[in-house]
C-alpha cells in the first residue's frame, strides 16, 4: 500500500481521511497547513498527498506550487469544499498547477478511495 500525506486545517477532516485511508491499508501522515506539510514532505516524501485548498498561512495552492517546484515527482490530489473562489474554480486552478486529481467536499468513502487508487495507478 501507499504512504499518503493528508493536509487540512480541520482536525476532523484529517481524522476522517486518516480513518478512510488507513482502513484501506495505507500509511498516513498529516499536517494542519501548507507550512507544516512542506516540512513533513521534505523530510519524508510520500507516494501521494491529499491537500485541502483553503487553509490559513500557506494555503493549498501555494503548497502545490512550492512542492511541485521542489519535488516534481510529487503526486497531489486537491481537495476543496469551496471558499472565496468556489470549489470548481479552485480545483481547476489546482489542476492547472499540477494536481493529478481533484476531490470535492463532501465526498463519499468510495469516491475518496477511487480517486486515491486512480492517482496511484497513474504513477506507474
Amino acid at each position: 500500500m501507499a504512504s499518503i500525506l493528508v493536509i487540512d486545517d480541520d482536525k476532523l477532516q484529517r481524522a476522517i481521511l486518516r480513518r478512510i485511508l488507513e482502513g484501506a491499508g495505507h500509511t498516513v501522515l498529516d499536517a494542519k497547513d501548507g507550512n507544516q506539510a512542506l516540512q513533513t514532505y521534505s523530510e519524508n516524501p510520500t507516494d501521494l498527498v491529499i491537500s485541502d485548498m483553503y487553509m490559513p498561512g500557506m494555503d493549498g495552492l501555494e503548497f502545490l506550487v512550492r512542492v511541485c517546484d521542489t519535488f516534481p515527482e510529487a503526486r497531489i490530489i486537491a481537495l476543496s469544499g469551496g471558499g472565496f473562489m468556489g470549489k470548481e474554480e479552485v480545483l481547476a486552478a489546482a489542476s492547472r498547477l499540477g494536481a493529478v486529481a481533484v476531490l470535492e467536499k463532501p465526498y463519499t468513502v468510495d469516491e475518496c478511495l477511487e480517486m486515491v487508487e486512480k492517482a496511484l495507478e497513474d504513477e506507474s
